[in-house]
């Protein structure tokens, strides 16, 4: 299978790559079989993302799965993206190698975990999580 025009593109010229360092979503996965991570950051209001960047390492597929999912979910409701799938973002690749399709299964963990560090963030450095009210 010969790679997309689209595919090329976001390898040529990512989209949305970087750190938001005032994010409230973070999420960092990495394929334990190849090492492949991918760094998810969000900025969420109101149920909606509004701004997202990633931070990618590894194989093409995988830099490319980072950038179209950034495409994807951004200015999206939390509600519209919560249910993506790896087949929703192959198909707006137009399609991997079956050899390199573990590449949007990570990018899809990464956005799942971090619209769960929404709902549960992890506990701050005082090893307590607890809000003060």
């Amino acid at each position: 299978m010969a790679y997309s025009l689209k595919f090329k593109d976001h390898l040529a010229h990512p989209r949305n790559a970087g750190e938001l360092p005032d994010a409230n979503a973070v999420a960092d996965e990495t394929n334990p079989v190849c090492g492949d991570r991918i760094r998810l950051s969000l900025i969420v209001n109101d149920g909606r993302i509004e701004t997202v960047k990633y931070l990618a390492y590894g194989c093409p597929p995988t830099l490319v799965c980072g950038s179209v999912l950034t495409e994807l979910i951004n200015g999206r409701s939390i509600e519209q993206v919560k249910n993506l799938t790896r087949s929703d973002l192959l198909n707006a690749i137009g399609g991997l190698p079956s050899r390199k399709q573990h590449a949007a299964a990570l990018a899809i963990e990464t956005l799942h975990a971090a619209l769960a560090s929404l709902i549960d963030p992890p506990a701050t450095a005082g090893g307590t999580d607890l809000k003060q009210v």
